[in-house]
């Protein structure tokens, strides 16, 4: 059975460029978890660590009773996030303040039939507090502004300075406050300098370059 690896399949959605560049991203399945607070901290793992033993439960179900119909061999797609503030009016370094909202995509065969199955099973043999939270959900993003973020999290300022003036330079506007980072590293085995991490934000065309 041939696997479908996202780096080469949906090279333009994972890999994109060092360098600014706009993208229509389609309606996909994800699995999604929300949450608040500082990502380094304790109840983020726990979350991560439930999106992750879901989509594995997933991803292996072809061996066991039952296996999904339609089913077919893939790579595990990476942990995406979107983010956002809790108070607008706090500085962005303060990371108690962050809003969350982390995915994993998820193949078509996944139904919410097949979803709930797989939550169940998953919570007998890996119990998860965050696991009845996570709910299977379509999303749209529609015209982005997205590039490869390389280096620490704390740089990541630099990289969307970069998305903005190629917008403005372009005629676009970024009309979300909140923005999707899509992680290709792992942080644990990865020195800072050489993450890789997909920036993303929602943007639109100027009226004056409409009119």
């Amino acid at each position: 059975m041939d696997k479908i690896d996202y780096k080469k399949t949906y090279r333009d959605l994972y890999l994109p460029k060092v360098a600014p560049c706009f993208i229509i991203v389609p309606k996909m399945k994800f699995i999604t978890i929300e949450g608040q607070g500082n990502p380094n901290g304790e109840e983020f793992g726990l979350a991560t660590a439930a999106l992750f033993s879901l989509s594995y439960a997933v991803k292996m179900s072809y061996k066991g009773e039952n296996p999904p119909d339609n089913y077919y061999n893939y790579v595990v797609f990476p942990l995406e996030g979107e983010w956002d503030l809790v108070d607008k009016d706090k500085e962005i370094s303060d990371k108690s303040n962050y809003k969350y909202k982390l995915m994993i995509r998820q193949p078509e065969f996944l139904n919410n039939t097949l979803f709930e199955r797989f939550t169940a099973e998953v919570q007998i043999k890996k119990p998860n507090k965050y696991l009845n939270s996570i709910v299977l959900e379509e999303i749209e993003e529609g015209l982005c502004c997205q590039m490869q973020h390389k280096g620490s999290y704390d740089t990541e300022m630099q990289s969307f300075r970069l998305m903005d003036q190629y917008c403005i330079q372009n005629g676009y506007s970024r009309i979300s406050k909140t923005h999707r980072e899509i992680y290709l590293s792992d942080p644990r085995k990865t020195e800072k300098e050489k993450l890789k991490t997909v920036l993303r934000y929602k943007v639109d065309e100027l009226d004056d370059k409409m009119g």
